[in-house]
């Protein structure tokens, strides 16, 4: 049974333009123009620290629980698959704005204590999300100008120029990832994840910026964190197909399963690989199951500072 909540409790839907918001208590639901003035003239307005349930989006609702957090707020961000699911467990049958806001204030209210307040980013976080993300645009600018031009000889010289330009746009990136790593002191972290076969610049890059998100407690729960755990579906005998939560950063799952590809070729992780297919798992599971493997140890590397050991990492993995 969820325990009893005494703080007031709001859930807020979030569209690009406007906010829906349904306050504990109340029938009535507010609606707000999604920009920080509104925002912060209405969260001022609150009688004292409410705790806020928000649906996570792509951006447009960090204004909402930066905002909220600053002012000294409590702030959850509900991913979008939980919020699904529990709509269908307690019957929901409709899908609005309105029904969001009042499920995500009762999501709030009846499960808050297995949830964790959100916290802000640190700059270094940030800062290197935004350049991975800005160099996987890049990259598939890069892949779609080759595929799309490569039947077209009358612009091979025109399409070479612009492919110039865009490597030399990608090389900056990666100055710049380079430099942002310096600055925060994680380049010793990024260099111990680079030593692993397969793991290269930027996917030791983004396995130090995601590391550095949080304190987490173990391998489990940065697996988690990054979306690579396993969801599991089995009832009595029935056992259901596992897949991938995909809760974290999309971009860091695309590295880890290229860096398992180069992996699989090693001496260190080809047995490793051969092995995943033995079990009956197709190729691609056995990337991702690899790539799991990759990311375990790079948090291991992290977390007690140690340097990478091939054969320590091979005997570890004979089992598993």
């Amino acid at each position: 049974m969820a325990m009893q909540v005494e703080s007031f409790i709001v859930g807020v839907d979030v569209a690009k333009a406007e906010l829906v918001i349904s306050e504990q208590g109340q029938s009535r639901l507010i609606t707000l123009a999604n920009e920080r003035r509104a925002i912060r003239r209405y969260l001022k307005a609150l009688a004292g620290p409410a705790w806020v349930a928000v649906e996570a989006t792509n951006t447009y609702h960090l204004a909402l629980v930066e905002e909220a957090y600053r002012l000294g707020h409590r702030v959850y961000v509900i991913d979008g698959y939980r919020l699904s699911r529990y709509r269908e467990g307690v019957g929901g049958r409709a899908k609005t704005d309105t029904s969001d806001a009042r499920l995500l204030a009762r999501y709030l209210q009846r499960e808050h204590d297995q949830l964790r307040p959100w916290s802000p980013p640190g700059k270094g976080y940030t800062r290197l999300r935004q350049l991975l993300r800005r160099r996987a645009r890049l990259v598939q600018v890069k892949t779609t100008l080759s595929q799309s031009l490569k039947e077209l000889p009358e612009l091979k010289s025109s399409a070479q120029a612009v492919l110039r330009q865009l490597n030399r746009l990608d090389a900056l990136i990666q100055k710049r990832l380079r430099q942002a790593l310096t600055e925060h002191g994680w380049l010793a972290d990024a260099r111990r994840c680079q030593a692993v076969e397969g793991i290269g610049e930027i996917t030791a890059a983004a396995l130090t910026m995601s590391y550095n998100r949080g304190a987490f407690v173990s391998a489990d729960a940065f697996i988690a964190f990054i979306g690579m755990d396993v969801r599991v579906r089995d009832s009595g005998r029935s056992k259901g197909k596992r897949k991938l939560t995909k809760q974290g950063d999309p971009e860091l799952r695309r590295l880890l399963y290229l860096a398992a590809m180069t992996a699989s070729r090693s001496a260190t992780w080809q047995p490793v690989y051969q092995r995943y297919l033995a079990r009956g798992m197709s190729p691609i599971q056995a990337f991702v199951a690899l790539g799991r493997k990759l990311a375990r140890i790079a948090f291991s590397l992290m977390k007690y500072q140690t340097n990478y050991a091939p054969k320590l990492a091979h005997n570890a993995c004979a089992e598993t």
